[in-house]
């Protein structure tokens, strides 16, 4: 009896044994597999390291860029363009107005109500909505977009006028146009070319408010396409509503970009431009900026080779919010591919730009 208990016991040890081994392997595996994952986001880490003295040699570069855009038309990564903007706002405008903020994402409509003063509370009405996808490809005609910007306007307005009769008042429109446009007035520009994944062929060299002008006229509207203005300039104009030491504006969203208040004289691609303040919002379009001191990834080469604008827009694609999602689409296939802690790899990991940016 006693030889058959013992050898229970020792049959069971075995077992025991046998299972302790599995588990400890696994958990060594498991080990392995995390020591891989860390491995490559450290690898991510100290790629994108950014020290002090590598920025100040960025910034530097960026100032070079600079003087050579403001000395000469294409001189540049940066094509610094004149805005015609030379008064920003000073908190005593009255009256209402309506605008349209056409950016990479969203179509926004508003309405505000300037009583004179300067307010931290402006009194404005928004309203906000995604772009079709289809109106951003090259297959489509130049008027689906605007007919689509100037039906959103109409239902807005519509709505907010309310049969009032005030729509039949001529009404000022600001129109905060996100791409690289030339500038020939405050209200008149050319469309340089598209980004933040736009691509409408027939719309390059077409001047922007007349398209939109048109399409109003189309729908009815009684109002005037008053200023046009890239994205960075009207956050701008809005910071120096609220602080008039507000004198620059960065965008961080689907792009990025930039502009500031600068002299007159300093622009000197524009000899004898004269404004009645002496100087000038200037768009830096800094998207396009490039230097070889800016921390570019594995990830980041990959990406603009898989983009539709390959070799361009390289400072936007590192920094904007439009291609954080591939970004972190190639890490997680990375990861995947060295590792299966996630499982077997998605087929759906290996498509460029599956990967919204909205949901990182």
């Amino acid at each position: 009896m006693g030889k058959v208990v013992l050898g229970m016991a020792a049959g069971l040890a075995v077992v025991a044994c046998a299972v302790a081994t599995v588990m400890v392997g696994k958990r060594v595996r498991s080990r392995k597999k995390w020591r891989r994952v860390v491995r490559v986001l450290r690898d991510l880490e100290e790629a994108c390291e950014t020290t002090v003295g590598r920025l100040r040699q960025v910034v530097d570069a960026m100032a070079v860029e600079m003087h050579a855009g403001l000395a000469s038309e294409g001189g540049s990564k940066l094509k610094m363009l004149l805005t015609f903007v030379d008064n920003l706002p000073t908190g005593c405008e009255k009256g209402t107005y309506y605008a349209l903020d056409l950016g990479g994402t969203n179509l926004r409509v508003l309405r505000v109500q300037l009583g004179g003063e300067r307010s931290p509370n402006l009194d404005q009405d928004v309203e906000s909505q995604p772009i079709p996808e289809h109106l951003k490809n090259g297959t489509m005609e130049l008027q689906d977009l605007f007919d689509f910007i100037a039906s959103s306007l109409q239902q807005f307005s519509e709505r907010k006028e309310n049969g009032s009769g005030q729509s039949q008042l001529m009404r000022e429109l600001g129109f905060t146009f996100s791409f690289p446009m030339k500038q020939t007035s405050v209200s008149s520009g050319i469309l340089i070319k598209w980004t933040k994944g736009f691509a409408i062929e027939n719309m390059v060299g077409r001047e922007i408010a007349g398209c939109l002008q048109q399409a109003l006229t189309r729908r009815g509207l009684n109002m005037r396409v008053a200023a046009l203005v890239n994205d960075s300039v009207g956050t701008l104009a809005l910071g120096h509503y609220h602080d008039a030491d507000t004198v620059a504006a960065v965008i961080l969203g689907t792009g990025t970009n930039a502009c500031y208040l600068e002299r007159t004289d300093a622009i000197i691609k524009s000899q004898g431009l004269l404004t009645t303040s002496g100087g000038m919002v200037v768009n830096m379009e800094w998207g396009s900026f490039w230097s070889s001191h800016l921390p570019r990834t594995s990830y980041d080469i990959e990406l603009d080779a898989d983009s539709r604008n390959p070799n361009d827009q390289g400072f936007e694609k590192m920094i904007s919010g439009m291609y954080l999602g591939d970004i972190v689409r190639r890490v997680i296939l990375k990861i995947s591919q060295e590792t299966d802690v996630f499982g077997p790899v998605s087929s759906k990991l290996l498509t460029p730009f599956t990967l919204w940016y909205a949901y990182v």
